[in-house]
């Protein structure tokens, strides 16, 4: 019995029933909300209150693995940062105020009502997410193209698929990824390009090291400018320079066609278009390519020859997504495997990993400016009669919507007078953000829907409607292999909280009033009736799901779509047969030429920047920001350099430096890393004006955008770096049992001319505050962050203020435990102070020393470093004292017990003993 029959026999129907939240303690079936892999999880319910999370054994997206974020997903689930109830404000100038759900969307509906009469449909937009479920999607989609009559309505998804969706689409027809996870079991060459697939997708990195242990003699190539812990298990590593993967598919094409490894019969019988791809390649010698992409020719040579031998599966992400040529390069790259026949069977094909846990189901709905439900296109005038005649409106109109970065532009134009926004944080995410944020600053209206109320576009919302989140929700998600599955809720709507679809659905309704409408269109008694209609909108189309249900999915566990009606189960792979989704079935071949990036580096801006995933935070951490233990991996914003550069400009690990170009200036610590090259830096994309001054490496980003796909060039830009002298500095640490004071302390980052902020420990943590300045801050801030510690006059404290030397410094004591640290002008005991608030005892020999210049206790304890394991606290300096006595993996795994629960700290500690370990001192 396959994994696959398995799992339709097994028992997934834990909470099949309507959820009543009253039983003492219980288990719900649902998935993680975080990346596209689309685990399932198994959510412990004590009464109303979330308490555990394990990975679901029988979800084969996973098996019972997760990540660190999607381990820790139930201590997430607390209501410090949670929106529950909705507000409004009459104007900007003054706060929002609480009000009921009722006063809320009617204020809403005659707003839109009014700007939609006097300025027409078209000065009203949605911007929607990635990580609403798919029935959400559905209503929105809805409410814009078939009530209000626009197609302003896209997602963020714009920002992460849909140069793959239109690489897919311009090559096999449809956006529809060919291959399946189970392919990693099966495939001989394993293609990476563009994705840190070991920080973004750490459970599919997981199978592939299965995969790779099983199978010594499969081969793993990795294209990308940087040496990620994923390029690092490669036996491979094509470092090309950013923006040169056109050139490199090209050039590993030239040389398979020369070398006889393409499967001429296949491209005589399935393609067409490979005479004039040929002329274009004919090009692309090895030499050419080296020279453009800075790689060794040998190495291009032999990626070819193992990518031609096959069986050989692609994955690739945002690498190759965000970019101004994203649809060519996802082009580029399936061309690889149209030539060598390397699709449509086990282990081969090209696998687009997604990056929200919901893009794909988003994209069946039509949730974007340029698509309609079931995979239609708004430009086919009988694609757009098929939703009218569906949805029983007269048309779907054909004027083209608004993009993401063109939407944003619109508002700030005055072309677009009303903006709602849901579940996503595009003050944060979006390109050149000192442009964006003039935009929701000169809309007339921002509604935002969310269930979070710590998000950087919270500020600029006019009306605030609380949505529920994960482990409340209910519906379907689709992940990355094409899999839905049914999401059942665990615990109920805090507060004032709703779904999304019943906000849309609530408002719709009182819009149709306002319109004179006799007939509602939003007839959806619960998100089934919502299902139910799309899946009907997808018979006869590629993704056919019509022999779906909620039934099957909740009896019968996740399927793949399609799933047609009559059909026992779903595709594990598409284009078997070799009949492609284009005009006479046949798959087309793109000529691409390389082009290079938007920005590109000059005398004035000699570095190239670029921007990735962390392995525990997730997007705008607003979810992941409020767990402490996701910061231990890395505490704070910083920028990765390398050596070379660092010495050539006299800059040192942990100074801390501006990057600047046209659209703006980021200041941050520098820190030296071997995983850049000379002339290459690398910031992480989620840290946001939440955790620093400045809104981060986004507002450095070019707005400039694929032709096709309309996706931003997110990942790289040119910059210049300086060097800053900042002589007045402080660090501050305090427990934090409540995020209130997190988001107080956050109010002050702006005092500062450099700050960061974030949490650290387990638990609850501790909060971690560092600022530096060009001069002495007024005193009455000080007094305020004082304010803030609890350090106020009476408390039990230890002080030492040097006014001559610019030295103050407080410790906290309370029930004999340091419990707040602040530290002006000296602060070389930072370090061990913060492990005697994590370890809670301050002797009386500590004591003694406590306000000394120290760089380590008189008791001779250790700093620890960095945490690696997340999961089981265990540290850096760890982990290298136990490689130095001798040990490899499998004796740090014994002895420390890291690595041994979700797994994604093991290709730190391979690094570490490779390292450390006695052969490489030896």
């Amino acid at each position: 019995m396959t994994q696959q029959q398995q799992l339709q026999t097994s028992n997934h129907a834990l909470t099949a029933e309507p959820v009543t939240f009253y039983q003492q303690r219980r288990e719900t079936r649902s998935t993680c909300c975080y990346c596209g892999v689309g685990c399932g999880v198994i959510i412990t319910t004590e009464g109303q209150q979330i308490v555990d999370v394990k990975g679901d054994p029988e979800h084969p997206a996973n098996y019972g693995r997760l990540c660190t974020k999607g381990s820790t997903l139930h201590l997430t689930a607390k209501l410090d940062a949670r929106a529950l109830y909705p507000e409004v404000r009459l104007s900007r100038h003054t706060p929002r105020e609480r009000v009921s759900w009722d006063t809320a969307l009617d204020y809403t509906v005659d707003r839109f009502a009014e700007i939609i009469k006097t300025h027409g449909p078209d000065a009203v937009a949605f911007y929607i997410s990635g990580q609403l479920l798919t029935e959400d999607y559905y209503v929105f989609n809805k409410l814009a193209k078939g009530l209000i009559g626009t197609n302003n309505v896209d997602t963020n998804s714009r920002l992460c698929m849909s140069s793959a969706v239109a690489g897919y689409k311009a090559t096999l027809g449809a956006d529809a990824p060919p291959a399946c996870y189970e392919d990693i079991d099966h495939t001989q060459c394993l293609f990476i390009a563009g994705s840190n697939t070991a920080f973004a997708h750490p459970i599919v990195f997981r199978r592939i090291e299965d995969a790779k242990a099983k199978n010594p003699d499969m081969k793993m190539v990795v294209v990308d400018p940087r040496r990620t812990d994923t390029a690092q298990l490669a036996d491979l590593h094509l470092a090309i320079l950013p923006g040169t993967d056109v050139a490199l598919f090209n050039g590993l094409l030239h040389v398979m066609l020369w070398e006889g490894l393409l499967d001429m019969a296949y491209i005589r019988n399935h393609t067409e278009g490979f005479e004039a791809l040929k002329e274009t390649v004919r090009e692309y010698t090895p030499k050419m390519v080296a020279d453009i992409c800075g790689v060794p020719e040998a190495d291009i040579i032999q990626a070819a020859k193992w990518f031609g031998a096959g069986p050989t599966l692609s994955m690739y992400c945002m690498g190759l997504n965000q970019s101004i040529h994203g649809t060519e390069k996802n082009a580029a790259l399936i061309n690889l495997h149209l030539a060598t026949g390397q699709i449509g069977k086990p282990g081969a094909g090209p696998f687009s990993l997604t990056g929200q846990p919901n893009a794909m189901g988003g994209r069946e709905v039509g949730g974007m400016s340029n698509l309609l439900s079931g995979h239609r296109d708004l430009a086919n005038a009988e694609h757009r009669a098929e939703v009218a005649r569906l949805w029983g409106v007269p048309d779907v109109p054909a004027t083209p919507g608004k993009t993401a970065v063109e939407m944003f532009e619109a508002v700030k134009n005055g072309e677009i007078k009303a903006i709602w926004i849901a579940c996503t944080n595009p003050a944060h995410s979006m390109p050149d953000l000192n442009n964006v944020l003039a935009s929701l600053q000169q809309a007339e209206l921002v509604v935002l829907q969310d269930a979070f109320n710590n998000t950087d576009s919270n500020v600029y919302a006019d009306v605030f409607l609380p949505a529920s989140t994960w482990g409340e929700k209910e519906g379907t998600v689709t992940n990355s292999e094409r899999r839905i599955t049914r999401v059942q809720p665990a615990a109920p709507k805090p507060g004032e909280a709703r779904h999304d679809w019943e906000a849309v659905v609530d408002f719709a309704q009182r819009l149709e009033q306002k319109l004179g409408k006799t007939q509602t269109l939003f007839n959806y008694p619960n998100t089934e009736t919502i299902f139910n209609e799309h899946r009907e909108s997808t018979r006869g189309r590629d993704l056919d799901i019509t022999g779906l249900t909620y039934k099957i999915l909740e009896s019968q566990g996740p399927q793949q779509w399609p799933f047609k009606s009559g059909a026992t189960q779903g595709e594990a792979r598409l284009y078997t047969d070799g009949v492609f989704q284009k005009p006479g079935g046949k798959a087309h071949f793109v000529s691409a030429v390389y082009k290079p990036t938007a920005d590109k580096p000059d005398a004035r801006h000699p570095f190239r920047l670029l921007t990735g995933r962390l392995r525990d935070q997730w997007h705008g951490m607003s979810r992941t920001g409020t767990l402490a233990q996701l910061y231990n991996h890395v505490e704070e914003p910083v920028v990765s350099m390398h050596a070379d550069d660092m010495q050539r400009r006299q800059i040192s690990h942990g100074d801390i430096v501006k990057l600047s170009n046209k659209r703006g200036t980021l200041t941050i610590k520098v820190q030296r890393s071997d995983e850049v090259k000379p002339a290459e830096l690398f910031i992480p994309m989620h840290w946001g004006s939440q955790f620093m001054h400045g809104l981060g490496v986004n507002a450095l980003m070019p707005p400039a955008f694929d032709k096709t796909s309309k996706q931003p060039e997110l990942k790289h830009t040119a910059v210049k770096i300086e060097k800053l002298s900042l002589p007045w500095q402080m660090t501050v640490m305090r427990n934090c049992n409540d995020l209130r004071l997190l988001a107080d302390i956050r109010a002050l980052l702006p005092a500062f001319d450099y700050a960061t902020v974030g949490l650290y420990g387990r638990g609850s943590g501790m909060l971690i505050l560092r600022a530096a300045h060009g001069t002495a801050p007024d005193p009455k801030l000080i007094a305020q962050l004082d304010h803030l510690l609890g350090m106020v006059e009476d408390a039990p404290m230890l002080h030492l203020d040097d006014v001559k030397r610019g030295i103050s410094k407080r410790i906290l004591v309370e029930q004999g435990q340091v419990s707040a640290v602040r530290l002006i002008g000296e602060m070389l005991a930072a370090d061990w102070l913060k492990q005697v608030m994590l370890e809670g005892q301050f002797t009386d020999e500590l004591r003694k020393w406590a306000l000394a210049p120290l760089a380590a206790p008189p008791t001779g304890q250790k700093s620890r470093g960095k945490i690696v394991c997340n999961c089981l606290d265990v540290s850096e300096n760890e982990i290298i004292e136990t490689c130095q006595q001798g040990a490899d993996l499998l004796t740090l795994q014994a002895k420390l017990k890291c690595g041994t629960s979700c797994g994604s700290c093991v290709p730190e500690l391979k690094r570490l003993v490779k390292l450390h370990g006695k052969t490489h001192a030896e």
